[in-house]
């Protein structure tokens, strides 16, 4: 992948397509391709081939989606399904039928069986049933990888999925209820602290495990699979198209929770809800795979909360909420 090679980058706003974004421009690529939503709706046939034929990239970046915590995959499951699946079917189609070199589409954690063994490897993708709270975006996401497997396999084209853990950082949605862990406990401390609140509201028993990965890790390690001369070298198992991306270890969420409040300065009481769904009990990756081709992540959790939540504090007027 060249400095003047044309890359899209869909859904370059959001908190992962905007990371690569950064990256990409940090290390001096300068052909990128970007469209907002108002600009081109991915969810639409028709404008996604015109895009692709009249812009041929040659590489492509699909991180754009309809993402949520566990309140709005509960509330809009018939969105989160559609939406993702019209959007991941219309790029990749497009991307082959144009001549894409490269795609690498972004998926999720959340695709593997709620109780499967941990820590989890990409070869337990459909041996159960996924998490119920989040089972129509999960499902869609793995319609994208099997659509991605299967126009490798047809078509010859060189598509690749990568699974990342739970993600934070810069860009994230800071909804109370629509987003996911991370900052909706970061609003909810640095709300709680302004407020002298006595008692701070936690959703679930804080005794599941999450594995959390900054999203400029998240970034590097996407750029690093897109550039490989053959992503799956080293000896490693074909397998499916796809590399779990993450740091290999993991967090309690009530762990979590105190640690937000700490790096917030938040000193009152924790509560936890046990009447709120905590979703899968565990969630921790098995990145063995990308780990033997090189790559691990460089920011430590304590250092990328303080930064997200410094990020927070400047951009607290106009966040999405």
């Amino acid at each position: 992948m060249g400095l003047d090679t044309r890359i899209y980058v869909a859904g370059h706003r959001g908190l992962v397509g905007s990371a690569i974004l950064r990256r990409l421009q940090s290390l001096g690529y300068g052909n990128l391709l970007t469209r907002t939503r108002r600009e081109l709706n991915l969810t639409q046939s028709g404008p996604v081939r015109e895009f692709f034929e009249s812009e041929r990239p040659q590489h492509v970046f699909l991180a754009a989606a309809k993402v949520g915590g566990i309140h709005a995959n509960r509330s809009f499951p018939a969105e989160f399904i559609f939406q993702n699946l019209m959007l991941q079917c219309n790029v990749i189609d497009a991307a082959y039928r144009s001549g894409v070199e490269r795609l690498l589409f972004l998926g999720s954690s959340c695709i593997y069986p709620r109780d499967c063994p941990q820590p989890i490897r990409e070869e337990y993708l459909l041996t159960g049933p996924p998490e119920q709270t989040n089972d129509a975006y999960a499902i869609a996401k793995i319609a994208g990888i099997k659509l991605c497997e299967a126009y490798n396999r047809q078509y010859g084209t060189r598509f690749l999925a990568v699974m990342p853990t739970n993600l934070y950082g810069p860009n994230d949605n800071f909804h109370l209820q629509n987003s996911h862990v991370v900052p909706a406990l970061l609003r909810k401390a640095h709300e709680a602290k302004l407020g002298g609140a006595p008692r701070l509201e936690v959703w679930g028993t804080g005794r599941p495990l999450r594995e959390l990965l900054h999203v400029d890790d998240m970034a590097d390690a996407s750029i690093f699979l897109l550039t490989r001369p053959e992503e799956m070298s080293n000896g490693l198992p074909p397998g499916p198209p796809m590399v779990n991306v993450g740091t290999g270890a993991d967090i309690s969420i009530a762990e979590l929770a105190h640690l937000i409040c700490e790096i917030v300065g938040y000193e009152g009481e924790l509560r936890f809800d046990p009447r709120m769904p905590d979703g899968a009990p565990r969630k921790c990756l098995d990145v063995s795979r990308l780990r033997a081709m090189g790559w691990q992540p460089r920011i430590g959790l304590r250092e990328g909360l303080a930064a997200t939540y410094g990020w927070f504090l400047q951009h607290q007027d106009s966040y999405r909420s």
